[in-house]
């Protein structure tokens, strides 16, 4: 198989664009139907369906020349070299991302495989032991890539992204609980909602006993309202429910402080850093060993929250999917029961919460949070039952969450192995 591959200019594949941005003083340019991707948005997705900003269709004529088709494959080639992704529909790129739009003999997802073997190469060449900060238009057009005949291709390419789909799949299904969570948190503990529903309830009540008129009345809750009270108190964090109390994150939740030197860190203990850590995510798929470690960390246990403690605007707070030692920018956090725990996890993940430690952070380059700050947010406790409750609602998420965080780390590690043997053309598709 290996004889009948051939090398080729990526210049000589297709037609190759270099991004642009449109002036960001004309405020209309942005916000409309075209993805206007840049390098973060490249964060391990193949396909790039969504991005941070959008185009709008006067931002798209400002570039029209720059327009991207659906299956062009970008590659990030300033500063954070070799990231890659593929266009899913009429798209725009910064000038920090090269694109190629294949031609008939290389398949789209190939390609974006070969590229993403190729950010590695070009971090690490360079003459004197320099690297490459910056892959001009013209120098990504003379990188030559590896490739099969098409048929081949195509099968490459169904081996790989057979494997990346199913953990593409497992990230939207971990953002969907997240989402589940996140509005169930809303509901009970923001909006209040099933106060709410009683609330109104008793009041139609009223009203339909007064007019001895009961016929079309009918109660409708959910299976745990009954919990909940049917009325609201005053307080200084505004109406709250009946029976409830202002308390602080303090009262339900401790700040475990396990400090660790390099000595004690066995070399294969997962170690977490800020930036393993995802903007907006409780799941965190992404550590390393710490073999490497060369200073004091912080331990951590399997299903205890990290709060980023520095910029923590940047909002990174997560449940650990495993035990291990982290930074000490980062903040571990455990309740201080465990049916406290999905309450806990909602506020500590919450804007509001964030918000707050911005607000309260020290420093004005490199600002910081610390526990005895984020532990005097005040907030609404409810009865030990509803916080139980809840917590039987969330862990059975966080769980599924972290099975699929695992296989996923699977399925990437096969695939990583199988990558480079496949486009090297050392392990033949019909083997597989």
């Amino acid at each position: 198989m290996a004889g009948e591959w051939i090398s080729r200019r990526i210049g000589d594949l297709g037609k190759v664009i270099t991004g642009k941005t449109p002036s960001t003083k004309v405020a209309d340019n942005f916000g409309g139907p075209y993805p206007f991707i840049t390098i973060p948005d490249m964060d391990g997705r193949r396909e790039i369906d969504t991005s941070a900003r959008s185009l709008s269709e006067k931002g798209a004529s400002v570039l029209r020349t720059c327009m991207l088709p659906p299956r062009a494959v970008m590659m990030s080639c300033i500063a954070t070299i070799g990231r890659c992704g593929i266009t899913t529909r009429p798209s725009f790129t910064n000038q920090q991302i090269n694109s190629l739009i294949c031609g008939p003999e290389a398949d789209p997802t190939y390609v974006y495989y070969a590229f993403s073997q190729l950010g590695q190469a070009l971090e690490a060449a360079g003459g004197g032991g320099s690297v490459y900060t910056n892959v001009s238009k013209s120098r990504f057009e003379d990188i030559e890539i590896k490739l099969p005949p098409l048929p081949d291709q195509k099968a490459i390419a169904r081996i790989l992204g057979t494997l990346d789909d199913k953990i593409e799949l497992n990230r939207r299904m971990n953002a969907t609980l997240e989402a589940m969570a996140r509005a169930l948190f809303q509901s009970w503990f923001v909006d209040f909602d099933p106060v709410r529903r009683k609330s109104e309830n008793r009041k139609v009540r009223s009203e339909k006993s007064e007019s001895h008129d009961l016929s079309n009345f009918s109660l409708s809750t959910s299976h745990f309202d009954h919990l909940f009270p049917d009325s609201f108190q005053s307080s200084e964090l505004g109406e709250i429910p009946q029976g409830w109390s202002v308390g602080t994150l303090g009262d339900i939740a401790i700040n475990p402080r396990r400090s660790v030197q390099p000595a004690e860190i066995a070399p294969n203990t997962p170690y977490i850093a800020l930036e393993h850590m995802p903007r907006r995510s409780i799941a965190l798929g992404e550590w390393e060993a710490s073999a490497e470690v060369e200073s004091g960390k912080t331990a951590f246990q399997k299903d205890e929250i990290l709060f980023g403690k520095l910029r923590p605007y940047f909002h990174k707070v997560g449940v650990a999917p495993i035990s291990g030692v982290c930074s000490t920018d980062i903040l571990v956090l455990a309740p201080s029961r465990p049916d406290w725990f999905g309450f806990l996890l909602g506020h500590a993940s919450s804007d509001s919460t964030i918000q707050f430690a911005d607000k309260h952070s020290t420093g004005t380059k490199m600002p910081r949070t610390n526990w005895r700050d984020l532990s005097s947010l005040k907030i609404a406790i409810p009865p030990p039952a509803i916080a139980k409750a809840f917590n039987e609602h969330i862990q059975p998420l966080v769980a599924k969450i972290h099975a699929n965080l695992h296989q996923s780390r699977t399925l990437a590690t096969l695939r990583d192995t199988l990558l480079p043997k496949l486009l090297g053309g050392e392990l033949s598709i019909s083997s597989l």
